[in-house]
């Protein structure tokens, strides 16, 4: 019988995993909360193919004790495939899978709830009430009807968010070095950059963490925008250089921050600091700014998205078993 091995997976998730183990009876299907580590891989000990989801990096080691069992066929839950160890992986002959599109609206939705919230300083209104202060100066909004939305890369998610920005009403222009025909045709490109800084009262960013985009936000590209723009990154942390970005918050320069990600966001989201010290302090400086909206790394987070992560990534893990083309598959190079 095929055997597949989860590993870490959520409470939130079994639900999804027990359905698609039920109707999939030819497969047996085990898992595990734990992460994937060197130590760990002895739990998938027989199984076929192993499906996985985590920030932790794939190092060698752990790559190369899933390999000595044989274990070569994995299926990422996710998109981001930039913490596996490729050359280990290739030497070794592993096929790897992801999911790279399992909601773009979970992702553009909370990037725009969060841009219309620092746009009307709901956090800011909320500290206030939440004090007994029912006034309303000086704490006035922007709508977003009045604003030009610059969306920096235009694949599923940027696309999704550009819809619902033009549902309120802004005005959208769009960068991206691939352009999308339709997008094209409608006229939604500018030719740089600089056009969208120079441009656009929000700036939202959707694109991957390359060589050609690490700190794209930097403080001169900063120094181009608008004043009292904002910045709004749903994407990756390291698209943004956080001390530039808290400069301009110092200086005025931005109206605000929206933030789902962070550089060194690996072993401080998803954890519990409550009665404990805090172990950054530019973070927690972040959090504590009115005009600095920080969630950590939800904004994929919604039943809709969770459920085609596990759905999704065991069935392409199937395919892999089985010797068949799976939807998603990841060059190993």
């Amino acid at each position: 019988m095929t055997k597949i091995f989860a590993y870490s997976i959520r409470k939130d998730e079994e639900p999804y995993l027990k359905e698609w183990a039920k109707s999939h009876p030819e497969v047996e299907v085990d898992y595990t909360a734990d992460l994937l580590t060197p130590d760990t891989a002895a739990k998938a000990a027989g199984a076929d193919g192993v499906v996985v989801y985590q920030q932790l990096d794939y190092t060698p080691e752990t790559l190369n004790a899933l390999a000595d069992q044989g274990i070569t066929k994995m299926s990422l839950r996710n998109v981001g495939v930039d913490n596996i160890d490729m050359a280990t992986a290739k030497a070794r002959g592993f096929e790897i899978t992801n999911v790279p599109v399992y909601s773009p609206n979970a992702i553009a939705e909370h990037a725009a709830i969060q841009t219309a919230r620092i746009l009307r300083q709901t956090k800011v209104l909320d500290a206030k009430i939440a004090a007994g202060d029912l006034r309303w100066a000086p704490t006035i909004g922007r709508e977003v009807r009045d604003q030009t939305i610059g969306v920096v890369g235009t694949g599923h998610i940027g696309q999704v968010y550009m819809q619902i920005m033009e549902g309120f009403g802004a005005k959208v222009i769009a960068y991206d070095v691939f352009h999308d025909p339709k997008l094209e045709a409608a006229g939604y490109y500018v030719d740089s950059l600089d056009d969208i800084y120079r441009q656009a009262d929000v700036i939202s960013l959707h694109v991957p963490a390359l060589e050609s985009t690490i700190k794209m936000i930097n403080d001169e590209t900063i120094a181009k925008m608008k004043d009292d723009a904002v910045l709004v990154n749903v994407s990756r942390g390291a698209l943004v250089d956080t001390d530039a970005v808290i400069r301009a918050l110092d200086s005025g320069k931005l109206f605000g921050f929206v933030m789902d990600t962070y550089e060194n966001e690996v072993g401080i989201f998803n954890e519990d600091w409550r009665g404990k010290e805090f172990p950054d302090a530019r973070l927690k400086d972040l959090i504590d700014r009115p005009n600095v909206l920080v969630t950590p790394h939800t904004a994929f987070y919604t039943t809709h998205a969770v459920r085609n992560m596990v759905v999704l990534a065991f069935d392409n893990n199937l395919a892999l078993v089985n010797g068949e083309q799976p939807a998603s598959p990841v060059e190993v190079k």
